[in-house]
């Protein structure tokens, strides 16, 4: 792969985009690339993933705005649709997907996050989607993805001013969890991803199955697959083994099983 490159180190995969000169943007190459590297994680599994980008200044910058300029209708629907699929791709994986941003994540780049389950940003990063700037809307999903997760009223202002904000603001909105001075970004990303992977992994992705269920569905559907998901996990062997510690007063050693 020329700029999406995928490591594994024991139940953690780090999934890189490379293609810093020109700003990490997504165009249609990079993200057929992105789309076969979680096609890869999704038939082996790593327990957590850490999404990160190369370069310093820049997480994403969005999407490849010298080929939209290019673009017709039809070829700007199939962009879009090809955005969608691999962002919906990722989201829907059982792994955790943890996003790292080291500097501006915008427009694609922040809908790029918006399918992660949780981000860590650097103190300089920043967010947005300045889309209307540029007489567009968000086309990955981040109208939806955007609204799920900071609420209606900030994600129609976010939208329709095409303002950024800072990485303090973004994690009072929810957008992020966790800001760290940017020296630090890559080694407080790699802890956190560490210390998710040794959490159990049938809880976490059941957890995730339910929790995306009650963002898509109704109260009485989301509860009946909290119900299934829960009862599930008796058949588990971690499951059994953390109750067994709890009650033996010793920490867990959970397997995966």
């Amino acid at each position: 792969m020329a700029f999406v490159t995928l490591k594994r180190a024991g139940a953690v995969a780090e999934l890189t985009i490379e293609r810093a000169d020109k700003l990490n943007a997504l165009d249609r190459e990079t993200l057929l690339e992105l789309r076969a590297a979680i096609g890869e994680l999704a038939r082996e599994p790593a327990r957590v993933v850490l999404l990160a980008t190369a370069g310093e200044r820049i997480f994403v910058s969005g999407a490849d705005i010298a080929a939209m300029a290019q673009m017709s209708v039809e070829e700007a629907r199939t962009f879009s649709q090809l955005g969608h699929e691999t962002f919906d791709a990722l989201e829907a994986l059982p792994s955790l997907v943890v996003a790292a941003v080291q500097g501006a994540a915008l427009g694609g780049g922040c809908e790029l996050l918006l399918a992660c389950d949780l981000a860590i940003a650097g103190e300089k990063a920043r967010f947005g989607q300045p889309e209307t700037n540029l007489g567009l809307i968000p086309g990955f999903g981040g109208c939806s993805r955007l609204l799920r997760r900071v609420g209606v009223g900030v994600a129609r202002e976010l939208v329709y001013s095409g303002r950024l904000i800072a990485a303090d603001e973004a994690q009072r909105l929810g957008l992020v969890q966790r800001v760290v001075p940017q020296a630090e970004l890559r080694a407080a990303a790699r802890s956190w991803v560490e210390e998710l992977a040794a959490r159990p992994p049938l809880a976490l992705a059941r957890a995730k199955a339910a929790m995306a269920a009650a963002e898509s569905s109704d109260a009485r559907s989301a509860a009946r697959v909290e119900i299934e998901a829960f009862a599930s996990l008796f058949a588990a062997a971690d499951t059994r083994e953390g109750l067994t510690a709890f009650l033996e007063k010793r920490a867990p050693a959970f397997r995966g099983a």
